[in-house]
């Protein structure tokens, strides 16, 4: 792949890495989402194998097993979370599968709908959505009013120029002094302007926060210096460092519980949970994260609202 088409295809599946444990990114436009997907994202099928499991889908509310279909928001971007194929049209991504196989285990249909993240929750909460995808993290302030079933960890990671010689962010000290970037109104931003006045505590030149609605304005501030540090998802800031030269991962900071979203009081989350618990028990949930190279997602069983991994 030529250089220009390299740069372009990073900062178009870097949109979706700001989508951090539920801080994502808005519905592309149908040139950027024909650009989103790189030639060799995986095209093997996970999902289609999936078995009703006439248990978990007993938990389902009657009305609901009696309709056969839910209403479901995602959030699109890049690998892996949820991106479109090169046709524009085609949804794909961890996310997705996992959405589907869900619903081939309860016996659902899944009406989908691709929404910006920022409009996902609170749609929740009117009812237009029975429930949303969107690499959805599980912190204690969301689960005051959204409930969250989770089905893999992922969280807060760091990349910078392969360049700098910044190796490793344990404490956010160490970024004093530095231009960081994330997206706007993300959970990034919420920690990195919580936590600034660390730097001056520690008679340091404080860090700045630099946000950006658009994030390809992100890498390209990165590759031209006027950023040092992008702080995202550890899923996809891995991934997004593999289609880009001259960048590079720097390390994980904080690991977050990730989930299907729904509106608090959710009569759903016990059928879901059970289904995602029989998607580990059967394979196919192994089979997911191989496909999409994260593995070091897993997690053990699926859990309803737990509290927030400190």
């Amino acid at each position: 792949m030529p250089r220009t088409r390299h740069t372009v295809t990073f900062a178009l599946i870097t949109a979706a890495t700001l989508a951090l444990a539920g801080c994502g990114t808005g519905e592309p436009t149908t040139a950027q989402a024909a650009g989103t997907a790189a030639a060799d994202t995986p095209k093997n099928d996970v999902v289609s194998a999936v078995k009703k499991d006439e248990a978990a889908a007993a938990l389902l509310p009657a009305d609901v097993r009696s309709a056969g279909t839910l209403r479901i928001a995602s959030a699109a971007g890049a690998p892996p979370g949820a991106f479109y194929e090169a046709d524009g049209k085609t949804l794909s991504g961890a996310d997705i599968d996992f959405a589907d196989a869900v619903a081939r285990k309860l016996g659902l249909k899944l009406h989908r709908e691709v929404a910006s993240f920022e409009a996902i929750l609170p749609a929740l909460g009117s009812g237009k959505y029975d429930l949303g995808t969107g690499n959805f993290g599980v912190t204690d302030e969301r689960r005051a009013t959204i409930d969250f079933v989770t089905y893999i960890n992922d969280g807060q990671g760091f990349a910078v120029r392969k360049d700098s010689k910044l190796q490793e962010v344990k404490d956010l000290t160490q970024l004093c002094g530095l231009k960081v970037a994330t997206g706007a109104g993300t959970t990034f931003e919420v920690t990195l302007e919580k936590n600034k006045g660390l730097c001056s505590a520690a008679g340091k030149k404080p860090y700045t926060v630099q946000t950006f609605a658009d994030p390809t304005s992100i890498w390209i501030g990165l590759q031209q210096g006027r950023i040092d540090v992008v702080m995202s998802t550890i899923n996809g800031l891995r991934y997004a460092v593999t289609q880009q030269k001259d960048v590079r991962f720097l390390n994980e900071f904080k690991r977050l519980d990730v989930g299907f979203a729904f509106k608090k009081g959710t009569p759903l989350a016990p059928a879901f949970q059970a289904a995602v618990n029989s998607l580990k028990e059967d394979g196919t949930y192994d089979r997911i994260l191989k496909k999409w190279g994260t593995t070091d997602s897993s997690i053990e069983t699926s859990q309803i609202s737990p509290p927030e991994i400190k």
